[in-house]
């Protein structure tokens, strides 16, 4: 898909820019690159060096009034322009700010894929406006200096990351310095095992199994903010492997892994 990359600028990090840009490569590519801002603003200098690399257009606007924020208007203008010249098939969104729930409303309206990438504050009313809603906190991980292993510090710094887990990569570092790509994790609640079970469910028809892909696709659906990384895994099938009543199967079609997640069957006669 050509997705059209809007990031408000007083509302986004520009340290999470390459991410932000990789994250949407997965859906499409960002064909139309645009950051809203008063560039006159010493704020905004964090994002200068950044443009070039990632070839994004600066939009200047100036804050004509105190406490009233231009950005988001402009940003909205310029969104449905794009979307009335049929030049794109998505956009993406790059904000937490709520004032942009009815843009990706509209835009859903029209058929066209929508994305939003902000912070895990955003509120529910935009992320739910979104096909897909990645928080940025998923999208880079903590570094921690390893140099010299402090487990207390590790421990402090990395919360609901088991123990056992983080001592044996500590353990495994070799000489110099080093740093650990550890992100916290989340619990998974019971409304997140209650959105697996019905993505499952919808996915499989009935059936005792499914490709992990379509569960994916359906969970997004269901919660276009559930994302794997939240809770510390690297992909779908790592945190159906973390379940007792799943298991995953692997599925090799033309040289390519298609893997099947598929319901562990008790028998009922042992009960």
């Amino acid at each position: 898909m050509k997705i059209a990359i809007l990031i408000d600028g007083d509302n986004a990090q520009a340290s999470l820019l390459k991410e932000i840009i990789e994250e949407v490569s997965i859906y499409g590519k960002g064909t139309v690159r645009r950051i809203y801002g008063d560039w006159t603003n010493t704020s905004m200098n964090s994002w200068k060096n950044s443009l070039n690399e990632y070839s994004i257009s600066p939009v200047q606007k100036f804050t004509y009034s105190s406490g009233k924020n231009s950005t988001d208007s402009a940003l909205i203008i310029d969104a449905m322009d794009i979307l009335h010249n049929n030049n794109v098939d998505g956009f993406c969104i790059v904000s937490s700010d709520s004032d942009y729930t009815g843009l990706a409303k509209r835009i859903r309206e029209e058929g066209l894929f929508v994305m939003g990438i902000g912070r895990t504050t955003t509120p529910i009313a935009f992320q739910a406006s979104c096909e897909i809603f990645t928080f940025t906190e998923n999208l880079q991980p903590i570094k921690i200096d390893v140099s010299e292993p402090e487990k207390e510090l590790v421990d402090e710094k990395v919360k609901g990351k088991k123990k056992q887990e983080i001592d044996k990569k500590v353990s495994q570092k070799t000489e110099g310095v080093k740093t650990l790509d550890i992100r916290p994790i989340g619990v998974l609640s019971r409304e997140d095992l209650s959105k697996i079970d019905r993505a499952f469910d919808i996915a499989s028809k009935d059936d005792d199994a499914t490709l992990i892909s379509k569960v994916g696709t359906i969970l997004r659906q269901i919660d276009p903010s559930f994302d794997h990384r939240t809770f510390g895994f690297k992909n779908l099938s790592k945190l159906f492997e973390s379940l007792e009543k799943y298991q995953i199967v692997k599925n090799e079609t033309n040289g390519l892994n298609h893997p099947i997640v598929k319901i562990i069957s008790f028998d009922k006669s042992l009960n």
